[in-house]
């Protein structure tokens, strides 16, 4: 026998007497048949809301929709076939099943009245209508017909819009007519963040 054998067969000899006492046995491992985690999951394709790339995910959900079986999203991943990330994510696409399924993740409306401490929950058209409301009376106060010189510039600088990413470029062109017909000419776009 010489050194090469002998290290081979103490190595050999180690590695099975270690795999023995942490508890493997080959024979219940291969005879064991697990269900792959995506077995009968609800697969819905959507973007990635974090940044102007536009990632494409997969998101996979449990739940027939059913009155009494509620979807539960458990696995996000990137779309092999988008053409934007043809499957790749950054860390924080990477995460968003946290992000989904966070206990501190708002999923309604909510209001704080002037002067108090809590917050209450409000339907969406209450709060469409309030940020309308708001936004109107914001625009009578603050708008600016002509320049100190007499130039009319028809300017709202005291409400901004912030555009999105995960919109498509017919919602995005739509969106900016309607900050520009307000004559709001405070615009960016989270692309720039």
């Amino acid at each position: 026998m010489n050194r090469r054998r002998f290290f081979k067969l103490c190595a050999g000899g180690m590695a099975g007497s270690t795999m023995a006492a942490l508890g493997f046995s080959p024979e219940p491992a291969l005879a064991e048949v697990r269900a792959y985690k995506l077995t009968q999951a609800r697969i819905t394709r959507n973007t990635c809301p974090y940044c102007s790339v536009g990632c494409g995910l997969l998101m996979y959900s449990r739940g027939d929709g059913a009155g009494n079986i509620k979807n539960h999203i458990f696995h996000i991943e990137g779309d092999p076939d988008h053409p934007v990330s043809r499957g790749t994510l950054c860390p924080k696409g990477a995460g968003l099943t946290d992000f989904v399924n966070s206990k501190d993740r708002l999923r309604y409306p909510m209001v704080r009245e002037p002067g108090a401490k809590e917050w209450k929950r409000i339907s969406w058209h209450e709060a469409l209508t309030r940020i309308a409301r708001h936004i109107k009376k914001d625009r009578d106060a603050n708008f600016v017909e002509k320049n100190a010189e007499g130039v009319t510039v028809n300017r709202y600088t005291t409400t901004g819009m912030f555009g999105s990413t995960s919109v498509s470029n017919e919602v995005g062109f739509l969106t900016l007519k309607l900050a520009r017909a307000l004559g709001m000419v405070c615009l960016d776009h989270v692309a720039r963040i």
